[in-house]
């Protein structure tokens, strides 16, 4: 038995049924169509702001709060419930973490936020001052960053740390061990990264991990790129 208002046909083999509609189906299709659009084309705010409240109320779910030193950009919110990370949230981060000399965007490493996000925890930390997150390969020649640092990658962080707190966070962080770990106390930053596991620099970390001595060639490199980058910020 044919449906009302089909027919079939045949091309190149495939059989198929070729529907037609009546003006009063045409007005319904055309209804249902429009209710549809207008209930799935949602502001991206509305979907993020959506999100948000989606995420808050998930078990174990992960805020941070983070300002870039440069730019003055902020982020406050939550990023992660459990395995789920906020898309939403991740793109406000990657653009608060942007190249501070560019402005240029890369979407950050969710994992490189997970090391912060765990320290924080630990260190009983507020609010982070982020002095570098991504770098466009100009910005990273211009503070001698290495050719294969993890800011290329939107995977490190350089946090500025008061002096009080350098050694017991730069502690933890080692103990961590969850990627590259940089300690510069003299000039006021720890850099983390979600790369190997690695350590440099030197200072005062109690750890006996990070005593002062001899720096390496790599090391040196690192130092001055430090005070590179602490020039550019003056």
């Amino acid at each position: 038995m044919r449906p009302v208002g089909c027919s079939q046909s045949r091309e190149g083999g495939f059989r198929h049924a070729a529907f037609t509609l009546t003006k009063d189906g045409m007005r319904r299709r055309i209804f249902f169509l429009a209710a549809a659009a207008a209930g799935t084309l949602a502001s991206p705010g509305a979907v993020h702001a959506a999100n948000r409240r989606r995420f808050s109320e998930l078990p174990a779910a992960r805020r941070l709060q983070l300002r870039h030193v440069a730019s003055g950009a902020k982020f406050s919110g939550i990023y992660r419930a459990g395995q789920d990370v906020d898309p939403g949230a991740m793109a406000e981060l990657s653009e608060v973490l942007a190249d501070s000399r560019t402005g240029a965007v890369r979407p950050f490493d969710a994992e490189a936020i997970d090391i912060l996000w765990e320290l924080g925890q630990q260190q009983k930390f507020g609010e982070f001052s982020i002095l570098s997150g991504y770098r466009t390969p100009s910005t990273n020649r211009a503070v001698h960053g290495a050719g294969d640092s993890q800011h290329l990658r939107a995977a490190a962080l350089d946090v500025e740390m008061p002096a009080a707190k350098f050694d017991t966070f730069g502690e933890a962080a080692l103990r961590l061990a969850r990627g590259g770990v940089g300690l510069y106390p003299q000039h006021g930053f720890i850099h983390v990264d979600s790369g190997p596991v690695r350590q440099w620099g030197g200072g005062s970390a109690r750890s006996g991990a990070a005593h002062a001595r001899k720096l390496s060639p790599a090391e040196e490199r690192m130092n001055r790129m430090a005070e590179a980058w602490a020039t550019m910020r003056r």
